[in-house]
Protein backbone atom coordinates (compact mmCIF):
# COMPACT_ATOMS: atom_id res chain seq x y z
CA UNK A 1 0.00 0.00 0.00
CA UNK A 2 1.35 3.18 -1.07
CA UNK A 3 2.38 5.92 1.65
CA UNK A 4 0.24 8.45 2.45
CA UNK A 5 1.03 11.77 1.68
CA UNK A 6 1.89 13.93 4.69
CA UNK A 7 0.47 17.38 4.77
CA UNK A 8 2.03 19.31 8.14
CA UNK A 9 0.03 22.08 9.45
CA UNK A 10 1.51 25.06 11.11
CA UNK A 11 0.03 27.48 13.62
CA UNK A 12 2.22 30.76 12.63
CA UNK A 13 -0.60 33.14 13.33
CA UNK A 14 -1.41 35.65 16.48
CA UNK A 15 -4.96 35.35 16.11
CA UNK A 16 -5.92 31.57 16.30
CA UNK A 17 -4.54 29.36 19.72
CA UNK A 18 -3.06 26.13 19.45
CA UNK A 19 -5.92 25.18 21.37
CA UNK A 20 -8.11 25.64 18.37
CA UNK A 21 -6.09 24.28 16.15
CA UNK A 22 -6.18 20.76 16.95
CA UNK A 23 -9.49 20.19 17.22
CA UNK A 24 -9.73 21.62 13.42
CA UNK A 25 -6.83 19.53 12.38
CA UNK A 26 -8.67 16.44 13.82
CA UNK A 27 -11.82 17.77 11.69
CA UNK A 28 -10.00 18.10 8.30
CA UNK A 29 -8.36 14.68 8.81
CA UNK A 30 -11.76 12.94 9.22
CA UNK A 31 -12.77 15.23 6.38
CA UNK A 32 -9.84 14.13 4.38
CA UNK A 33 -10.03 10.50 4.70
CA UNK A 34 -13.35 9.90 4.88
CA UNK A 35 -15.28 12.31 2.57
CA UNK A 36 -12.57 13.30 -0.18
CA UNK A 37 -10.68 10.11 -0.27
CA UNK A 38 -14.71 8.41 -0.27
CA UNK A 39 -15.33 10.76 -3.20
CA UNK A 40 -12.12 11.48 -5.01
CA UNK A 41 -10.11 8.88 -4.12
CA UNK A 42 -7.31 10.73 -2.91
CA UNK A 43 -6.20 10.79 1.11
CA UNK A 44 -3.71 12.02 2.98
CA UNK A 45 -2.14 12.24 6.71
CA UNK A 46 -2.89 15.66 8.19
CA UNK A 47 -0.67 16.35 11.44
CA UNK A 48 -0.40 19.38 13.58
CA UNK A 49 3.39 20.16 14.14
CA UNK A 50 4.72 22.40 16.33
CA UNK A 51 5.94 25.86 14.87
CA UNK A 52 9.70 25.52 15.91
CA UNK A 53 10.23 21.70 14.83
CA UNK A 54 11.71 21.08 11.45
CA UNK A 55 9.66 20.25 8.53
CA UNK A 56 9.88 16.42 7.76
CA UNK A 57 11.23 15.09 4.31
CA UNK A 58 8.88 14.53 1.12
CA UNK A 59 5.91 16.86 3.71
CA UNK A 60 3.59 19.59 2.44
CA UNK A 61 3.60 22.46 4.74
CA UNK A 62 -0.53 24.53 5.10
CA UNK A 63 0.68 27.47 7.49
CA UNK A 64 -1.44 29.58 9.21
CA UNK A 65 -0.29 33.20 9.34
CA UNK A 66 -2.50 36.45 10.26
CA UNK A 67 -1.83 38.72 7.43
CA UNK A 68 -2.55 38.33 3.81
CA UNK A 69 0.54 39.01 1.66
CA UNK A 70 -1.39 39.42 -1.61
CA UNK A 71 -4.16 41.63 -2.00
CA UNK A 72 -7.61 39.78 -1.38
CA UNK A 73 -6.59 36.35 -0.46
CA UNK A 74 -7.71 34.67 2.48
CA UNK A 75 -5.30 31.89 1.43
CA UNK A 76 -3.98 30.02 -1.86
CA UNK A 77 -1.63 27.24 -2.42
CA UNK A 78 1.88 27.43 -4.37
CA UNK A 79 5.19 25.22 -5.11
CA UNK A 80 8.44 25.49 -2.86
CA UNK A 81 11.49 25.32 -4.20
CA UNK A 82 11.79 22.04 -3.92
CA UNK A 83 8.60 21.65 -6.13
CA UNK A 84 6.44 20.49 -3.05
CA UNK A 85 2.53 22.18 -2.21
CA UNK A 86 2.81 25.08 0.20
CA UNK A 87 -0.78 26.49 1.30
CA UNK A 88 -1.38 29.82 3.30
CA UNK A 89 -4.14 30.18 5.35
CA UNK A 90 -4.45 34.11 6.56
CA UNK A 91 -6.38 34.08 10.06
CA UNK A 92 -6.86 37.98 10.96
CA UNK A 93 -7.91 38.72 7.19
CA UNK A 94 -10.53 35.78 7.14
CA UNK A 95 -11.65 37.12 10.47
CA UNK A 96 -11.34 40.59 9.40
CA UNK A 97 -13.89 39.91 6.42
CA UNK A 98 -16.04 38.30 8.74
CA UNK A 99 -15.66 34.92 7.25
CA UNK A 100 -14.37 31.47 9.10
CA UNK A 101 -10.92 30.15 9.57
CA UNK A 102 -11.46 26.52 9.69
CA UNK A 103 -13.13 26.69 6.29
CA UNK A 104 -10.57 28.68 4.88
CA UNK A 105 -8.02 25.89 6.52
CA UNK A 106 -10.17 23.21 4.68
CA UNK A 107 -10.72 25.10 1.38
CA UNK A 108 -6.65 25.61 1.18
CA UNK A 109 -5.81 21.59 1.95
CA UNK A 110 -8.95 19.62 -0.46
CA UNK A 111 -7.47 22.07 -3.50
CA UNK A 112 -4.04 21.26 -2.66
CA UNK A 113 -4.79 17.21 -2.99
CA UNK A 114 -6.71 17.76 -5.78
CA UNK A 115 -4.27 20.11 -8.08
CA UNK A 116 -0.90 20.06 -5.87
CA UNK A 117 0.74 21.02 -8.92
CA UNK A 118 -1.48 23.65 -9.79
CA UNK A 119 -1.11 22.88 -13.64
CA UNK A 120 -5.23 20.72 -13.93
CA UNK A 121 -7.97 21.97 -15.99
CA UNK A 122 -11.92 20.88 -17.46
CA UNK A 123 -12.75 21.38 -20.98
CA UNK A 124 -16.32 23.09 -21.64
CA UNK A 125 -16.37 22.24 -25.08
CA UNK A 126 -19.60 24.00 -25.37
CA UNK A 127 -18.18 27.58 -24.34
CA UNK A 128 -14.87 26.70 -25.38
CA UNK A 129 -13.06 27.34 -22.05
CA UNK A 130 -10.53 25.38 -19.72
CA UNK A 131 -11.91 25.33 -15.90
CA UNK A 132 -9.11 25.52 -13.50
CA UNK A 133 -9.07 22.57 -11.49
CA UNK A 134 -10.25 24.09 -8.07
CA UNK A 135 -12.53 21.98 -6.18
CA UNK A 136 -13.80 24.13 -3.85
CA UNK A 137 -14.11 27.65 -5.38
CA UNK A 138 -17.47 27.02 -6.89
CA UNK A 139 -19.21 26.21 -2.84
CA UNK A 140 -16.48 28.38 -1.04
CA UNK A 141 -19.07 30.41 0.64
CA UNK A 142 -19.03 29.61 4.80
CA UNK A 143 -22.46 29.40 4.38
CA UNK A 144 -21.90 26.59 2.16
CA UNK A 145 -19.72 24.77 4.52
CA UNK A 146 -20.43 22.09 7.01
CA UNK A 147 -19.44 20.80 10.14
CA UNK A 148 -17.54 18.00 11.23
CA UNK A 149 -17.02 17.37 15.63
CA UNK A 150 -18.32 21.47 15.78
CA UNK A 151 -15.36 22.36 13.63
CA UNK A 152 -17.10 24.35 10.31
CA UNK A 153 -15.22 23.30 7.10
CA UNK A 154 -15.55 24.20 3.46
CA UNK A 155 -17.65 21.90 0.76
CA UNK A 156 -16.44 20.29 -2.30
CA UNK A 157 -17.50 19.62 -6.03
CA UNK A 158 -17.50 15.89 -6.66
CA UNK A 159 -15.35 14.84 -10.01
CA UNK A 160 -18.92 15.07 -12.11
CA UNK A 161 -18.61 18.79 -11.69
CA UNK A 162 -15.91 18.76 -14.00
CA UNK A 163 -17.23 16.23 -16.55
CA UNK A 164 -20.08 17.86 -18.21
CA UNK A 165 -20.06 15.27 -20.74
CA UNK A 166 -20.62 12.09 -18.64
CA UNK A 167 -23.60 13.39 -16.62
CA UNK A 168 -25.52 10.39 -15.04
CA UNK A 169 -29.46 10.20 -14.38
CA UNK A 170 -29.47 11.76 -10.35
CA UNK A 171 -25.83 12.38 -10.37
CA UNK A 172 -24.57 15.03 -7.35
CA UNK A 173 -22.08 17.36 -7.96
CA UNK A 174 -21.35 18.79 -4.59
CA UNK A 175 -20.62 16.93 -1.75
CA UNK A 176 -23.05 18.75 0.48
CA UNK A 177 -24.45 21.94 -1.43
CA UNK A 178 -27.57 21.26 -4.20
CA UNK A 179 -24.79 21.44 -7.26
CA UNK A 180 -27.43 20.29 -10.26
CA UNK A 181 -25.14 20.21 -12.85
CA UNK A 182 -21.50 20.58 -14.09
CA UNK A 183 -19.25 24.03 -14.08
CA UNK A 184 -22.54 25.37 -11.62
CA UNK A 185 -21.67 27.88 -9.16
CA UNK A 186 -23.40 29.17 -6.12
CA UNK A 187 -23.87 32.59 -4.47
CA UNK A 188 -20.51 33.51 -3.27
CA UNK A 189 -18.82 30.87 -5.49
CA UNK A 190 -16.43 31.50 -8.53
CA UNK A 191 -14.15 29.63 -11.11
CA UNK A 192 -11.04 30.63 -13.04
CA UNK A 193 -11.44 29.68 -16.74
CA UNK A 194 -9.20 30.33 -19.69
CA UNK A 195 -10.84 31.06 -23.15
CA UNK A 196 -9.16 29.56 -25.55
CA UNK A 197 -11.16 31.37 -28.01
CA UNK A 198 -8.34 34.02 -27.47
CA UNK A 199 -9.47 36.28 -24.13
CA UNK A 200 -6.90 34.34 -21.64
CA UNK A 201 -7.85 33.42 -18.16
CA UNK A 202 -10.83 35.11 -16.48
CA UNK A 203 -13.16 34.36 -13.72
CA UNK A 204 -16.55 34.01 -13.06
CA UNK A 205 -18.73 34.45 -10.14
CA UNK A 206 -22.36 34.00 -8.94
CA UNK A 207 -24.61 36.15 -7.72
CA UNK A 208 -28.16 35.67 -6.65
CA UNK A 209 -31.44 37.21 -8.78
CA UNK A 210 -33.61 38.58 -5.92
CA UNK A 211 -35.58 35.65 -4.17
CA UNK A 212 -34.30 33.15 -7.24
CA UNK A 213 -32.62 30.61 -6.49
CA UNK A 214 -30.87 30.04 -10.11
CA UNK A 215 -27.27 31.74 -9.71
CA UNK A 216 -26.28 34.13 -13.05
CA UNK A 217 -22.82 34.57 -14.14
CA UNK A 218 -20.77 37.24 -15.05
CA UNK A 219 -17.47 37.15 -16.27
CA UNK A 220 -14.59 39.72 -14.54
CA UNK A 221 -12.52 41.40 -17.67
CA UNK A 222 -9.04 39.94 -17.17
CA UNK A 223 -7.24 43.54 -16.08
CA UNK A 224 -5.50 42.11 -13.42
CA UNK A 225 -4.08 39.37 -15.54
CA UNK A 226 -2.19 42.08 -17.92
CA UNK A 227 0.71 43.10 -15.19
CA UNK A 228 2.46 39.65 -13.61
CA UNK A 229 0.48 38.61 -9.75
CA UNK A 230 2.60 38.01 -6.59
CA UNK A 231 3.47 35.12 -6.29
CA UNK A 232 2.08 31.86 -4.86
CA UNK A 233 -1.64 33.34 -6.62
CA UNK A 234 -3.58 30.63 -8.69
CA UNK A 235 -3.37 33.04 -11.39
CA UNK A 236 0.45 33.64 -11.28
CA UNK A 237 0.72 30.03 -11.78
CA UNK A 238 -1.76 29.88 -14.96
CA UNK A 239 -0.98 33.04 -16.12
CA UNK A 240 2.56 32.27 -16.80
CA UNK A 241 4.35 28.54 -18.14
CA UNK A 242 6.01 26.24 -15.62
CA UNK A 243 9.65 27.51 -16.75
CA UNK A 244 8.75 31.30 -15.66
CA UNK A 245 7.24 30.12 -12.72
CA UNK A 246 8.37 31.99 -9.46
CA UNK A 247 9.16 29.62 -6.36
CA UNK A 248 8.06 30.28 -2.79
CA UNK A 249 9.76 29.56 0.22
CA UNK A 250 8.37 27.61 3.01
CA UNK A 251 7.86 29.87 5.88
Amino acid sequence: MPTKTLVAIKNLSTVVKDSDVGPAVAALQKQVSNDFCGTWGIDARVDLLPRSEKLPPAAWLLGIFDDADQAGALGYHDLTKAGLPLGKVFARTTLDEGGLWTVTLSHEMLEMLADPNINLCAFDEENRRLYAYEVCDAVEADKLGYAIDGVTLSDFVLPGWFEPTHVSRGEHFAFKSKVTRPFQLLAGGYISYFDVGGGGWQQLTAREMGDAREMSMRSIPPAPYSARPRVGSRRERRRWPKSQWLLSQAE
